[in-house]
């Protein structure tokens, strides 16, 4: 497996090797050992997927408020989608920028996405299936969003006229969040 830094401290693409013959192909989607040095100890805890119907479905900007924030392993098993990460721990040398990169069923791309960070997608193929591995279980109670839009982020969303849920629609601007992060975690 080949890990690629991102402009992002903390944040790395995980390349598999992936191997094909005439009956398709093999790979290692997880293994701890072949994780970046800093994340050998995490342990996932839950496997999540999601189905996406139509195209510019936009998933996010979603996190877990400290203590139960969660380190992410994102992959796209069907479709594509714009992965997107923003760097929410305040006094971070990477604090308020983002990162995208497309995942796809054909590049096997992974995107391992730290505590600390909200996450989010959109969807650019109709019928996108997507599953991540999280280290900290769902709480209710931590659970955060921040506007896919807010100006201040100004992510590129790959969508003009995203497909958003309620939960979404309402989520507030970072400014009137409650986003607790520190660097380092």
């Amino acid at each position: 497996m080949d890990i690629i830094e991102t402009p992002l401290k903390d944040l790395y693409i995980l390349k598999p090797k992936v191997f094909t013959d005439n009956r398709g192909y093999f790979f290692e989607s997880y293994s701890q050992i072949k994780m970046p040095k800093s994340y050998q100890t995490i342990r996932f805890i839950q496997d999540n997927q999601s189905l996406s119907m139509k195209r510019g479905t936009l998933r996010g900007i979603h996190f877990q408020n400290h203590p139960k924030s969660q380190t992410k392993l994102i992959r796209c098993i069907q479709g594509i989608i714009w992965d997107v990460a923003v760097d929410l721990r305040v006094g971070s040398p990477t604090y308020l920028k983002w990162f995208g990169v497309e995942l796809t069923s054909i590049n096997f791309l992974q995107l391992l996405v730290p505590k600390g960070f909200g996450h989010g997608f959109v969807t650019l193929e109709d019928n996108t299936i997507v599953a991540y591995k999280v280290d900290e279980y769902y709480a209710k109670d931590q659970d955060r969003s921040i506007r896919y839009d807010d100006q201040y982020l100004d992510i590129d969303w790959k969508s003009l006229t995203p497909i958003l849920s309620e939960k979404d629609k309402e989520a507030p601007l970072l400014k009137d969040s409650d986003v607790n992060f520190k660097y380092p975690l």
